[in-house]
């Protein structure tokens, strides 16, 4: 025979529930708070029916890309590193001489195929030379980088990269059920009174995110062109292969439906932030429940410009990444033990010498 125990929790502590006889309430044993038996069904139900509606999402990609035309691709030249894998494609008249990614100085041409045409794209607007200008400005100061990185050789290396990326439009229905508390606390005497009043808070409400860009390529570090958004998409054009002379354009080896668990999931954290925005005047605000769900979300394909630049050194990759409309960077940057060694003796051996002086001598 199956058999079934519900365990309630008490909205204000979370401690067990236990139903009493004499009362005929739900009372809880450490905070002491009683409550009706048909609050806390209403209050569970309601949990039930906000985890039914978290349906799973589901991205129109049909519509993200076209296939390019016979003039277009003509124009264009694929190459693949032998090295990392990676590949990348530019204009017939663009030079490109090392992969991106791992900096092999061999990459091998052959012919564009098996990707998507772009439907947008965002122009440079930054410069070559403003991109070397803020590597050397993020370099400055820093002591123990490797002189290899402060090479102006090196630097030149510096490239335009277009990104490749999903942007996801999409509706979000959001339903958070808190936990909140108010704390104070009141002095008369010699004693101190804290008091604790606890409440539950609801909140609901329609969010709706255009254009979220998730990259489609494995070679980009999430993590890196996470960190130099957002991009302004009041420049965002219609693609054309008119952008694309002077710089390298990465091929994606993520479909859009691959990368949609990444949007799912920044949409249910920016729904969810949006509204514990709004819950203000408390001391703490614990979600309890939460509900996302979405509708009608579409899919295009665009590219998004990077200045990128590599480094190896000692055995380990550094990636310098630059939004190439901003201006935001973020960079990998490693230390020089040697030269970190070499400056400490140099500052601690002369004090030494000093304290020893005034502690045997003097």
């Amino acid at each position: 025979m199956a058999s079934g125990v519900t365990n309630y929790q008490c909205p204000a502590c979370t401690g067990p529930l236990q139903f009493s006889g004499s009362g005929g309430n739900l009372a809880c044993e450490y905070c002491g708070n009683a409550y009706e038996v048909a609050t806390i069904e209403t209050l569970y139900t309601d949990k039930e029916q906000m985890a039914a509606g978290a349906a799973p999402i589901n991205w129109e990609t049909d519509q993200a890309g076209t296939a390019w035309s016979e003039s277009e691709t003509a124009g264009l030249r694929a190459y693949s590193c032998p090295s990392c894998a990676a590949e990348i494609m530019c204009d017939a008249t663009t030079a490109a001489t090392s992969c991106v990614y791992c900096g092999n100085p061999t990459i091998v041409p052959g012919q564009l195929g098996g990707a998507l045409k772009p439907d947008y794209v965002i122009p440079f607007t930054v410069e070559k030379e403003a991109a070397k200008s803020a590597l050397l400005r993020y370099y400055k100061g820093k002591k123990f980088l490797p002189k290899a990185f402060m090479e102006e050789n090196h630097i030149e290396e510096v490239k335009g990269v277009y990104a490749p990326f999903w942007l996801f439009d999409g509706q979000a229905d959001a339903a958070v059920r808190y936990r909140a508390t108010k704390v104070r606390v009141s002095r008369g005497g010699n004693y101190e009174t804290t008091t604790t009043e606890h409440y539950r808070v609801m909140r609901e409400g329609n969010v709706a995110f255009h254009k979220i860009p998730v990259d489609g390529s494995t070679k980009m570090p999430d993590a890196h062109m996470d960190a130099i958004e957002p991009y302004d998409y009041s420049g965002i054009r219609e693609f054309s292969t008119a952008y694309l002379p002077g710089f390298l354009a990465d091929k994606y080896d993520q479909d859009a439906a691959e990368c949609a668990p990444r949007a799912d999931a920044r949409i249910k954290t920016s729904a969810e932030m949006a509204l514990l925005s709004t819950v203000t005047g408390y001391t703490r605000v614990t979600p309890e429940y939460t509900s996302v769900r979405l509708q009608q979300g579409e899919v295009r394909y665009a590219l998004l410009p990077v200045w990128m630049l590599h480094t190896k050194w000692n055995g380990k990759d550094f990636l310098f990444a630059m939004n190439g409309q901003t201006g935001k960077l973020i960079g990998d940057l490693p230390v020089d033990t040697k030269r970190y060694w070499a400056w400490f003796f140099a500052i601690s051996l002369p004090l030494a010498v000093v304290m020893l002086i005034i502690l045997f001598v003097l």
